[in-house]
């Protein structure tokens, strides 16, 4: 009898995760300490003048000098380097993964954590601006290749009942780094002119703890079966990770996917997408990651500081850490319904609700001079779009690509959706400042746009998962092909790439 979850696969995915929360303290970091690290850049500059007055509240600058054009500059690069590491290492998931396997790809990608931590912690003693933007690269390049090897490794390891349950663990392990970087941001724990490079510096720290515990953890084994051919560690992996129990269902499943991925053979990203055969997966999949981004999510992380101040908030950073408890609450929420309501509804559920949310926030910005209640009304949309996003558009798109494509096309899909959403990451990161300073209160509208588009897509074109085993899945676009190719040119083109491959 399987048992299904055993305190191995509990560990394993835990560990697992602890790269998820490092991405999710290195997003939220940058948000809380902004103005007193715009003050130390705009120092570093030679633009701050000590004798121009701040509030009383040292987060608070009320000078010039926040304004600067280089600080401005310097600040959004500080911001956007971060997705510009992520954009260059996503290219590297599938090679790092495969290379020697997901547990050692974990391993290795912590040495680039322990160093971006470094470099910001020691921002002081160098020039403030240069270290952290180079840290924050540098933890870029980190996260980019967790963000595909964590996902991976669960999908690869989960029970198919509990697949998108413990895949959304990725997403609750990222809003809870978001949360804890928010809360020792705060001026009298981290936050403040002293202590600002540690807590920047601290977004290495889970490396530690991971690196410790990976060695506990069993490799894939899917990896172990189907990329490395070791069928025997292949099921004593299985046995650790599900106990004792009838494994033959899981050998069948794995060696009908070897059988598939020797018809496909592995994959680079340009063959993948070249590739008739995938294009509706593969559009699927890019979808779901640019819905994610383009939803507007990122200019909340980065900037919710400075829009709840727009919007009249006396202390906007513990309505910060406000929508960092929502993103917790709403994400366990996901966790709990994605595997019985399913992906598919829960995306069209998160986006529409968004959609919706854009809308009363433009309003409540827009008429807060008219109508001093209509703060309330901007605040509420923000803790609801949150909610929404975490409901189903945060966490799905993850994992989603993994349940989309077989072991041959898996991580260059992977590869490919990664930089899609760090590029679009990056985008929003670097633009959103200037978008805001050109629209003003009107600058939701353009995500009110997009989350629309989106909602008709997922209704119209994405297939629900849920419950089903890789193989049924990869049915499901089967039978849409069929309508548009024979299977005789699906064969061929299939063959044609296998020889390719191998030439």
């Amino acid at each position: 009898m399987e048992k299904q979850l055993t305190g191995t696969l509990a560990l394993a995915v835990f560990t697992a995760a602890l790269g998820s929360l490092q991405i999710g303290y290195s997003l939220g970091v940058i948000n809380a300490p902004q103005k007193v690290i715009e003050r130390h850049y705009a120092r570093s500059l030679g633009v701050y003048s000590e004798d121009l007055t701040r509030t009383d509240e040292g987060n608070n600058m009320t000078h010039e000098d926040s304004t600067h054009p280089s600080v401005v500059m310097y600040w959004s690069l500080s911001v956007a380097s971060f997705s510009i590491g992520g954009m260059l290492s996503s290219f590297l998931v599938g090679f790092v993964s495969d290379f020697r396997g997901r547990i050692k790809g974990m391993l290795g990608t912590n040495v680039l954590a322990l160093t971006a931590g470094l470099l910001m912690g020691l921002a002081k003693m160098g020039t403030p601006h240069l270290m952290v933007i180079a840290g924050r690269a540098v933890m870029g390049l980190y996260c980019g290749l967790a963000s595909g090897l964590v996902p991976m490794y669960i999908g690869e390891i989960s029970p198919v009942k509990y697949r998108g349950a413990l895949g959304t663990l990725h997403q609750l392990a990222l809003v809870t780094g978001i949360l804890i970087s928010q809360v020792i941001g705060l001026d009298f724990l981290l936050g403040n002119d002293d202590m600002w490079p540690v807590l920047l510096g601290l977004s290495g720290a889970p490396a530690i703890l991971q690196s410790l515990l990976l060695f506990l953890c069993p490799e894939s084994p899917r990896y172990l079966y189907i990329k490395v051919g070791e069928k025997e560690e292949a099921c004593k992996s299985l046995r650790r990770l599900k106990g004792d129990y009838d494994m033959s269902k899981d050998i069948s499943e794995m060696q009908a996917e070897k059988e598939e991925a020797m018809k496909e053979a592995k994959m680079s990203i340009l063959r993948l997408v070249r590739a008739s055969v995938y294009r509706q997966q593969l559009f699927v999949a890019l979808m779901m990651h640019f819905s994610q981004q383009f939803s507007g999510i990122n200019a909340i992380f980065y900037y919710s500081t400075a829009i709840f101040q727009t919007a009249g908030v006396g202390q906007p950073v513990y309505a910060t850490i406000g929508v960092g408890v929502l993103n917790i609450i709403f994400t366990l929420v996901s966790v709990a319904l994605v595997d019985r309501a399913g992906r598919r509804t829960l995306t069209l559920v998160g986006l529409g609700g968004m959609c919706c949310c854009t809308v009363a926030m433009t309003l409540g910005l827009a008429l807060q001079d008219v109508y001093s209640w209509m703060s309330y009304v901007s605040m509420t949309a923000i803790f609801l779009f949150v909610s929404f996003f975490e409901i189903g558009p945060g966490p799905i798109p993850w994992f989603f690509v993994a349940e989309l494509f077989s072991q041959g096309p898996r991580p260059a899909a992977i590869a490919l959706a990664g930089f899609c959403n760090w590029t679009s990451n990056f985008i929003i990161g670097m633009f959103f400042p200037y978008l805001e300073e050109m629209c003003g209160s009107y600058v939701f509208i353009i995500f009110t746009v997009l989350l629309f588009g989106f909602t008709v897509f997922i209704y119209l074109r994405v297939p629900e998962t849920k419950g089903k085993t890789l193989e049924e899945i990869a049915a499901v676009f089967q039978r849409k092909r069929d309508t548009s190719h024979s299977k005789a040119q699906v064969e061929t083109e299939l063959e044609t790439l296998k020889n390719s491959t191998e030439a």
